[in-house]
């Protein structure tokens, strides 16, 4: 659930990205790589209409040109991109060579395919004339699906036999009361059947530095936000009204450095809001970001976590992190099974109330709260996010949803702090059902307001006004 890449949609930047590399391995597989002559890309549905504004073609490319979105240098990407449009000349795999021009190559259809939303065609072509074509959905969270045949899709992804196979927040529970645990270790025992103790650290680690590195750099850039919206960025502003005009030498001691300040309780909101700005302008510049559990709302779950380290326990350290992410990436899988987490099929309750619920059932945990206070605490934060429409002026991942992190993060919070003083036998709904009830609001909700800026403020926000 919780994956390194660029931003600023995991949706239809990083999943584009992952389906291009994926297109180019079965070439690969297939000795194919070195006949192909020319590529074309189909992007369909919500793809095509917030495409442009997504840097979906940009992701295409990059990934054709066999960049990867967790190492490539960020400062790297925008050079790959003018090399190609100047040269008209892409390297797939950076081994075969072809005529690629973007306007022509990657086409932008309207219409939807029938499985998903996020729906994309690759057709390669060989000198013989042959061609080879795949299809693929990213449905969300940078996770992608391939089509193959009309019935059936089937997930890219590692599949283990689990010692706590879970599909819903029941079986959790169970889980956790029959072994006498908290969530955070059920979590982890599944994990070790994936890779190592070492590995699982490691990986944890790394996506929490990404994370601390995106909020560190978000409160020490100003300016502007790419795009044609004119977005001034907010975080370096407010980093500076808080704590002041100090350089610092890494992220970690910026860390470190929070923690030993005082802040006045009106300030620790102002706080919240800033770390989550800072993730969602790196995100929109075509940063690095953690999906948490999409780019789009990549703010959400480090700004919880961070005032958990530098509000609520200045003693935290790695084991706390770890717990923190365990449980946060459990709860957006669970999310995940029963509903979405594409704000192209649920509109943005799929993204903001998601990532939110993940926040707050993680916060409780570290707060002390039982199994099923974390689950008050995730179906509190989502209750009170059913049916939040996606609708992004000018397709760009800016407005609202910048702010949408710090509100979500906010919420995540509140949601914690209700259910650590809630007997979780008092509860009149159970996260499954609240996780049923998304998915019925996704359904029923227009298309237009599912991530298309076809509705809303998307279509009362003219951008020559901005």
């Amino acid at each position: 659930m919780l994956k390194i890449g660029v931003g600023p949609s995991s949706s239809h930047t990083l999943g584009p990205w992952r389906a291009s590399e994926r297109f180019l391995q079965v070439l690969i597989d297939k000795n194919l790589i070195e006949n192909i002559s020319s590529v074309k890309v189909d992007l369909y549905g919500s793809l095509s209409l917030t495409g442009k504004g997504h840097a979906t073609d940009l992701a295409v490319m990059l990934g054709l040109s066999g960049a990867d979105p967790e190492y490539v240098p960020v400062q790297d990407i925008q050079i790959i991109i003018d090399q190609i449009k100047l040269t008209q000349k892409l390297k797939l795999a950076k081994q075969q060579k072809i005529d690629f021009i973007p306007e022509r190559d990657i086409i932008f259809n309207a219409d939807f395919l029938p499985f998903h939303a996020n729906g994309m065609k690759f057709t390669a072509t060989l000198s013989s004339g042959e061609k080879h074509e795949e299809i693929y959905y990213s449905i969300g969270g940078g996770f992608i699906v391939q089509e193959k045949n009309d019935e059936e899709a089937v997930e890219i992804q590692n599949a283990g036999e689990y010692p706590f196979p879970i599909q819903n927040a029941l079986q959790l529970s169970k889980y956790c009361a029959e072994q006498n645990r908290p969530i955070s270790e059920i979590v982890f025992e599944n994990e070790k059947i994936l890779r190592s103790e070492e590995q699982i650290d490691h990986e944890i680690g790394r996506i929490w530095k990404t994370m601390l590195e995106c909020m560190y750099i978000g409160c020490h850039t100003e300016g502007t936000l790419p795009g044609g919206l004119h977005v001034r960025r907010r975080a370096y502003d407010t980093h500076k009204n808080l704590i002041g005009d100090v350089k610092y030498a890494s992220p970690q001691e910026w860390l470190e450095a929070i923690r030993k300040t005082e802040v006045k309780f009106r300030q620790i909101l102002k706080w919240v809001s800033c770390y989550a700005l800072a993730v969602n302008e790196v995100n929109a510049s075509l940063g690095r970001v953690v999906t948490a559990p999409t780019n789009g709302s990549a703010g959400v779950i480090p700004a919880v976590l961070m005032y958990y380290l530098t509000i609520e326990n200045h003693n935290a350290g790695f084991d706390e992190i770890k717990r923190f992410l365990l449980v946060a990436g459990e709860i957006g899988s669970i999310f995940k099974k029963g509903s979405t987490i594409s704000a192209a099929m649920g509109g943005c309750q799929a993204e903001i109330g998601v990532s939110s619920a993940m926040a707050a059932g993680a916060l409780t945990e570290l707060m002390g709260g039982s199994p099923e206070q974390v689950m008050v605490a995730a179906e509190i934060a989502m209750e009170h996010h059913l049916g939040l429409t996606c609708d992004p002026v000018g397709g760009l991942v800016q407005v609202p949803c910048i702010e949408r992190n710090s509100m979500g993060a906010i919420k995540a919070i509140n949601a914690a702090e209700l259910a650590l003083d809630t007997d979780p036998k008092n509860v009149k709904v159970p996260l499954d059902q609240v996780i049923n009830t998304m998915w019925e609001t996704a359904k029923d909700m227009n298309s237009k307001y599912k991530e298309t800026s076809q509705g809303g403020l998307a279509i009362r926000v003219a951008l020559a006004d901005c």
